[in-house]
């Protein structure tokens, strides 16, 4: 894999990431303002809705994070021993 290849990868990578833990934290959201709006429960289903949304948002961003750099990690490795890395 070529350097440009690979960086643009990486960059795709972490804005997946990222576009992911919004995502949670928009839906979750949007779920408690639904849940509010449905049942007239005040301000607490955006409360708890949002809060989900930071909990499992935050627990993939964790994961995925660490999976990406391990595999970077793996990358350089594998760079190292075929001599193709400095």
């Amino acid at each position: 894999m070529t350097k440009r290849r690979a960086d643009r990868s990486s960059w795709v990578r972490w804005s997946g990431i990222g576009f992911e833990f919004a995502a949670a934290v928009v839906g979750f959201t949007l779920l408690g303002l639904w849940i509010d709006r449905s049942y007239k429960s005040g301000p607490w289903g955006v409360v708890v809705g949002a809060a989900l949304g930071i909990v499992g948002g935050g627990y993939n961003f964790l994961r995925e994070s660490l999976q990406a750099a391990k595999s970077a990690e793996d990358e350089r490795r594998r760079q190292r021993e075929n001599g193709d890395g400095t």
